[in-house]
């Protein structure tokens, strides 16, 4: 007890408002919290409910996750590809039952990524390639514009993916309401017109009161309404207990897909907005922040919530100083969700859809995809893949193909990227590298170090690549290790199978610049059950001892065999 009384003092100090930041961090949560209304009103509608889930995700996921957070000014609310990928994962659920089941899926997600940050998974986001989340988040994008254009243009229609659903209006003309395309194209008039203004920060809910004004002052009665949508409640929202009973393996394989993309975009905002006292953030307690972000989302009706870029860079941009800029937008959230609930029924939806379209534009990078299409195939087959994929199957799909493929590059580029090169006594003294002899020489020692990943493919790689024993006699070859921590079982084998080619021909092989840990899998009683004849030397605090002994006793050993 007494271990643990000064950890909760310190992490109570640490999380107290700070006085000379408190009113810097009030005014900055304002604007955050007006732009949450169009932002978490147009999520609910991105996954297929009722706006009101992205309101109560809007307050709640600022003011439990902002608590945590190791990145102090990340904000935690509801973002676009969690909301796709929540929708995705509701989309064969009964819609008088999607409801409960999205808030249940929130609260999968949330102790998915609990679960992370205590199994300290936070080191396997880097896996996740550029070129692959690029490649994602694109899609992401391409299919909310996509997605937008039925409610944009008040038309039905009818597809199993946002791109035939788009395909469906445009080929049809005739359904579409033109006042429900002006209300749309107005507010993507106004988004456009105050982005560069100083209203920019203000541009989004602009966009929802004036063409709201106008639908209501005009009375075009036809174009479809928030209200229409579901009701919204009014007055405070009270906590509640998700329904257990909706509990399903595709609605767990989607908070799974929702918390990857959740926690590999949370580890994106730490990057992109940096600490300002110089104190590092920590992955593993920003997941832990997101997680405790989803449950208190769950409990309060809410949607998946994550580190949002945009939101994160608006804190910043309106002067927040500390955490508690995060916290307070949340509780703004919930004051204006108190004052205004009976105006949110009016919003048109053309309006909303015309948000959705201008962020997913806005958040496209043609610089980023082209810089990745001259990087390279593998780069461009990533992109390309995970890109299409995003668009044409579902995001759960989408995540897991995405997945798979960075860890395929990772193999990959493992295998491809590995160097063997000789080490030889250069003029002056030191050593000097030249490339690896394909074939040996007899009574030759020659000593080789070698670039790159050793796991796995690595070692398949360098067995392809160590020099061939052929018909020398009496080679020997040191291979130097130094540095190498981890030697797998793949790589023992190509050493067991090299060491015995070198043995059939008198030859013998030497390792040097092993750790202790390497040195003890390599003992001498793992080699003899093994049948494998090999010389091991230990790495010393001098860079080339080891390799220099093991050369020594290579050189004795040909001597005696004269």
């Amino acid at each position: 007890m007494v271990s643990i009384r000064p950890a909760v003092v310190g992490w109570l100090r640490d999380r107290m408002p700070e006085r000379k930041f408190l009113k810097a961090d009030v005014v900055a949560a304002i604007p955050g919290a007006i732009s949450s209304v169009p932002d978490g009103m147009a999520s609910g509608v991105l996954a297929g409910v009722s706006p009101v889930h992205g309101l109560y995700a809007s307050f709640a996921g600022p003011l439990f996750g902002g608590m945590q957070t190791s990145t102090k000014l990340m904000v935690v609310t509801t973002t676009s590809a969690s909301a796709l990928a929540a929708g995705s994962a509701l989309a064969e659920v009964p819609e008088a039952d999607r409801s409960d089941a999205l808030i249940l899926l929130t609260l999968v997600a949330g102790l998915v990524m609990i679960a992370a940050a205590l199994l300290r998974l936070g080191r396997y986001t880097r896996f996740v390639s550029h070129s692959v989340m690029t490649g994602f988040l694109t899609g992401i994008a391409v299919n909310i514009m996509f997605g937008q254009i039925a409610d944009f243009t008040g038309a039905s229609a009818s597809g199993s993916v946002a791109i035939a659903k788009a395909f469906d209006v445009i080929t049809n003309p005739t359904r579409i309401d033109l006042a429900s395309l002006v209300t749309g194209v107005l507010a993507l008039l106004l988004l456009v017109g105050l982005a560069r203004t100083r209203l920019a920060l203000f541009s989004a809910l602009i966009a929802l009161v004036v063409p709201c004004l106008v639908v209501i002052g005009f009375g075009l009665d036809g174009v479809a309404r928030v209200a229409d949508v579901g009701a919204i409640p009014t007055g405070i929202p009270l906590p509640q207990i998700p329904d257990l009973g909706l509990l399903s393996p595709s609605l767990i394989g989607g908070g799974l897909a929702v918390a990857a993309i959740v926690l590999v975009q949370g580890a994106g905002v730490a990057e992109a907005a940096p600490n300002r006292d110089g104190t590092r953030s920590r992955t593993n307690q920003d997941f832990s922040a997101q997680g405790i972000g989803n449950i208190g989302s769950a409990l309060f009706g809410g949607m998946p919530v994550g580190g949002s870029v945009g939101q994160t860079a608006l804190n910043e941009t309106a002067g927040a100083r500390s955490r508690w800029a995060a916290v307070l937008s949340g509780v703004w959230m919930l004051i204006i969700l108190v004052v205004f609930s009976g105006l949110v029924g009016k919003v048109p939806m053309p309006t909303l859809a015309a948000v959705l379209i201008f962020a997913a534009v806005g958040s496209i990078r043609p610089a980023q995809i082209t810089s990745i299409l001259r990087s390279g195939p593998s780069s461009i087959i990533a992109l390309v893949t995970t890109f299409l994929a995003t668009l044409l199957l579902p995001v759960t799909a989408a995540v897991g193909i995405g997945v798979a493929l960075s860890l395929l590059l990772q193999l990959n580029q493992e295998a491809v990227d590995l160097k063997v090169v000789r080490l030889v006594p250069a003029d002056g003294g030191g050593l000097g590298e030249e490339a690896a002899p394909k074939m040996l020489r007899s009574r030759e020692v020659v000593v080789l170090d070698v670039y790159g990943s050793l796991f796995y493919a690595g070692a398949k790689t360098l067995q392809v690549r160590l020099p061939d024993p052929g018909e020398a006699e009496s080679p020997e070859v040191v291979l130097r290790l130094r540095g190498r921590t981890t030697l797998g079982a793949t790589f023992f084998k190509v050493i067991a199978d090299y060491s015995a080619k070198l043995d059939r021909r008198g030859g013998r092989l030497y390792l040097s610049g092993l750790t202790p840990e390497a040195l003890a899998y390599w003992d001498q009683e793992r080699l003899d059950s093994q049948g494998v004849i090999l010389e091991t030397f230990e790495a010393t605090s001098r860079l080339g001892e080891s390799t220099l002994s093991a050369f020594e006793a290579a050189e004795r050993r040909l001597v005696r065999k004269i």
